[in-house]
């Protein structure tokens, strides 16, 4: 049997979705979720071969939910929004269906699926999944198995520590499973800056910048934090400061 979980905020979505699956007999339903931490708790406990996901739900949105997914099963997107697209195949989605989608193409994404699977469980989405794009005004990270989600406007700096980034707040620092390469893409160029090899700076926290040595600097933050901002961080920080 195929274990599928069906994510979706929509409770006709996912009577529809289940009504379809009636032609598949191999494939079973083992839950059905409202939102996305609703399905990371499924996912956790059924472990499941397969997920009819919606993207834009509650609290944290589709994307964002897979982020935070340790093992990745296979992935049909059902959703309303087609802007989307592209991005579900880069990580590496077996299909995209644009509600309201018909029995046929249904079925053809379950062929898909099949065709695919071939046995079913590894690893089935590739390294892409881990670098997904995420929303710039909003990053979701894991504490002690609870979620939190930081606005993007609260981050003070990003820090390289190994295979992590430290994300410094008001609040404190919280490690997420990233490059610093995958933040300086995502986040908005005109508000955090690669000052540095190792750190990402918010201007908007800055009151003053120090020479330190051998060209480079010191940037002063508003709660007494100093980052090094390197000879060649340095001048892309003066461009957007309008220096």
């Amino acid at each position: 049997m195929i274990k599928t979980i069906l994510i979706d905020d929509e409770p006709l979505a996912r009577e529809l979705v289940r009504e379809y699956l009636r032609d598949f007999p191999q494939v079973e339903v083992v839950a059905e979720c409202n939102d996305g931490f609703e399905g990371l708790k499924a996912i956790q406990q059924h472990q499941p071969d397969l997920l009819f996901l919606d993207i834009q739900m509650p609290k944290i949105n589709g994307f964002e939910m897979l982020e935070l997914v340790d093992k990745l099963p296979q992935v049909i997107f059902t959703t309303a929004f087609e802007e989307y697209a592209l991005r579900a195949f880069e990580v590496s989605a077996v299909d995209y269906l644009l509600k309201p989608f018909s029995k046929d193409r249904f079925a053809k994404a379950l062929q898909k699926m099949l065709e695919r699977s071939s046995g079913i469980n590894p690893d089935l989405l590739d390294n892409a999944a881990r670098e997904m794009p995420m929303q710039q005004n909003r990053v979701v990270v894991k504490i002690n198995g609870k979620i939190k989600i930081i606005p993007v406007l609260d981050i003070h700096y990003l820090e390289g520590a190994d295979d992590y980034v430290k994300i410094i707040t008001a609040e404190g620092a919280f490690l997420k499973n990233k490059t610093m390469t995958f933040f300086e893409k995502m986040l908005d160029p005109q508000q955090f800056i690669r000052v540095h090899r190792s750190y990402i700076l918010n201007v908007t926290q800055i009151t003053r910048i120090d020479p330190y040595e051998k060209e480079s600097y010191l940037a002063i933050l508003r709660d007494g934090s100093k980052v090094m901002v390197s000879k060649t961080g340095y001048p892309k920080l003066k461009e957007v400061l309008g220096l």
